[in-house]
């Protein structure tokens, strides 16, 4: 028995620009596109300010829910008391609402 590919979708079997299958399999996993990855993961600093970076970072972001580590119980407290700010600064950053929910859980470093 010989392994074969399975049909391409669409009928073509025209490669495909990478965006569109790294957007897909976002899709697909529950994440947005990578674009909102890359400004959230890599603007992080950006995104917060300084201070905060300091002591949260993003842990993950799927199904429209970012979850933020942070190294303290306080900094998470503050953290999800602020979390609709942060959400209407990542609405700003990302130019999307993508991100509907923020969750901060404390991690430690």
């Amino acid at each position: 028995m010989t392994w074969r590919p399975l049909p391409p979708e669409g009928g073509s079997a025209d490669p495909r620009p990478l965006a569109v299958s790294l957007s897909r399999l976002a899709a697909d996993l529950g994440t947005p596109p990578p674009r909102i990855l890359g400004h959230v993961f890599g603007h992080w600093e950006e995104i917060v300010g300084a201070d905060v970076a300091a002591h949260a970072r993003p842990l993950s972001l799927r199904h429209g829910t970012l979850t933020v580590g942070a190294d303290q119980p306080a900094w998470a407290a503050q953290l999800q008391f602020l979390s609709g700010h942060l959400l209407a600064r990542l609405e700003e950053v990302t130019g999307s609402t993508e991100i509907s929910r923020v969750t901060v859980k404390v991690v430690r470093p």
